[in-house]
C-alpha cells in the first residue's frame, strides 16, 4: 500500500510541475528612436540573461518583434534590449502573461 501511494505521489508532483509551466510570448514594440541590435527575455527567476533572440536581425525603431517562450517556472520576466548606441533598456519583474511591452526612451538605463 505505501508503494502505491508513493508512486500516486510522485506521478502527481510530476502532472502538477507540468501544468503550472507558463508557455506564452510578449511582444515587444521599439518607440525608441533608435535601432535596436540585442533583445534579451529571461525569467525573472533566472541568475543571468538568457541568449539574444534577436541573433541577426535588428528591430528597427517603429518595428515590433514576437518573443515566445516555453516551459518556463512563471510569466514574470526581465527584458533588457541594446541600442545601435550601446545604450540600454531594462524592464524589471514584468509579467508577460498580462502586458505587452512598448520601449520608449522613458525606459533608458
Amino acid at each position: 500500500m505505501f508503494k502505491k501511494l508513493m508512486v500516486f505521489v510522485a506521478v502527481m508532483a510530476l502532472f502538477s510541475s507540468t501544468a503550472s509551466a507558463f508557455d506564452g510570448y510578449v511582444e515587444v514594440t521599439n518607440n525608441t528612436g533608435y535601432d535596436i541590435y540585442y533583445l534579451y527575455v529571461s525569467n525573472a527567476r533566472s541568475d543571468s540573461w538568457e541568449e539574444d533572440v534577436l541573433g541577426e536581425d535588428i528591430l528597427e525603431d517603429g518595428e515590433t518583434v514576437r518573443v515566445t517562450v516555453r516551459k518556463q517556472k512563471s510569466s514574470i520576466f526581465d527584458i533588457r534590449a541594446e541600442d545601435e548606441d550601446g545604450d540600454t533598456y531594462t524592464i524589471w519583474e514584468m509579467d508577460i502573461a498580462k502586458d505587452d511591452l512598448v520601449l520608449t526612451l522613458d525606459d533608458l538605463d
